[in-house]
C-alpha cells in the first residue's frame, strides 16, 4: 500500500462555530461561494494567500484550519 499526503481543512467546522455561511465567508475573502465549497470538499487546494485570508476571516491560526493527513491508497496495477 502507498501513502498519500492530503491537505485537509476544518473550514466547515469553524464556519458553523462563527455562524457564517459559505457565501458570507466567500465575500470576506473575495472568492465565490463555489470556491469555498470546493475547498471544504477537498476538490480545490487554495493558494497560500487564500488559505491565510480564510484563517483571518475565521479568526483562527493556520494550524487550526488546515492540516495534512496521510491516507492509505491501494497499489496501482
Amino acid at each position: 500500500m502507498e501513502q498519500e499526503l492530503i491537505f485537509k481543512n476544518r473550514i466547515r467546522m469553524w464556519r458553523a462555530e462563527k455562524r457564517i455561511s459559505q457565501s458570507e465567508l466567500a465575500e470576506l475573502v473575495g472568492v465565490s461561494r463555489q470556491t469555498i465549497g470546493s475547498i471544504e470538499n477537498l476538490q480545490f487546494c487554495p493558494s497560500a494567500r487564500l488559505a491565510l485570508l480564510i484563517c483571518v476571516a475565521l479568526e483562527k491560526s493556520f494550524e487550526e484550519v488546515f492540516y495534512f493527513d496521510l491516507e492509505q491508497s491501494l497499489p496501482k496495477k
